[in-house]
């Protein structure tokens, strides 16, 4: 289970540092800006759009219950994932 402390440093970094989410459902959110993520006390909104031109955008709300873990995206382009 994640904290919404441990959520809200990485969103509030300075300089800000793209991140993911990993949930134990296996599903994975890119968090790429700090616009892109609302931090609770218990959950999280994630804005996620498919395609740059489209106008399909969505907001998914996430349980801290759930995730299992937050790691910065530039560590996993170096790892090779």
């Amino acid at each position: 289970m994640m904290t919404f402390s441990k959520v809200g440093e990485y969103v509030s970094a300075e300089p800000f540092r793209p991140f993911r989410l990993k949930m134990a459902s296996g599903q994975m959110f890119d968090i790429r800006h700090p616009e892109m993520i609302l931090v609770g006390k218990s959950s999280v909104k994630v804005y996620t759009k498919t395609k740059p031109d489209s106008p399909n955008e969505h907001w998914h709300d996430v349980s801290l219950m759930l995730m299992e873990s937050i790691e910065p995206i530039d560590s996993l382009a170096t790892a090779g994932v």
